[in-house]
């Protein structure tokens, strides 16, 4: 997934009055400022309410959904060939910003901003990426976003991500 590709669908997204926020590795190369590695896929995290037109415009750009007999309706990828894939997080909250539906993002998870080719973005907060990325056991590039966000955020490393 290259950065051009990240871009397109964020500016398509803000054109049709669309929020969507960064997540995974993109999103620590955002908050970093910079790529650090390559990324085969785009994670995104995207309201309940906007999720149909999210998935539309990624149809018209030539993404199509995959078959996955993992996939839900809050949790699905959509391709446009071996190197370019969207993994749609869908969410909701109530009026007090507790989670109705789908992925677990907190209300206050959706407040970062970063930069990817030096084009602003929303993205999952750096505390709560933090968080999101150690919840898990890390693969070698897990903890090279580990390491990288601590780095610059001032984050102690977790004994199994160092």
């Amino acid at each position: 997934m290259k950065a051009a590709d990240v871009l397109d669908l964020h500016r398509a997204c803000a054109r049709a009055g669309l929020t969507i926020w960064i997540d995974g590795g993109w999103c620590v190369d955002a908050l970093l400022g910079e790529q650090t590695r390559p990324h085969s896929d785009l994670d995104i995290a995207v309201r309940r309410g906007q999720a149909d037109r999210v998935r539309e415009i990624l149809t018209g750009m030539g993404y199509l959904a995959d078959a996955r007999p993992d996939h839900t309706a809050w949790n699905y990828v959509m391709s446009k060939g071996p190197d370019t894939s969207v993994d749609i997080h869908v969410f909701d909250h109530d009026a007090d910003g507790r989670v109705t539906y789908g992925i677990e993002y907190p209300a206050d998870s959706l407040t970062g901003t970063g930069t990817i080719d030096g084009e602003e973005v929303d993205c999952i907060s750096a505390p709560w990426m933090f968080t999101f990325k150690t919840a898990y056991p890390p693969a070698p590039k897990d903890r090279a976003d580990v390491q990288a966000l601590a780095a610059r955020f001032g984050f102690a490393i977790p004994a199994s991500h160092r």
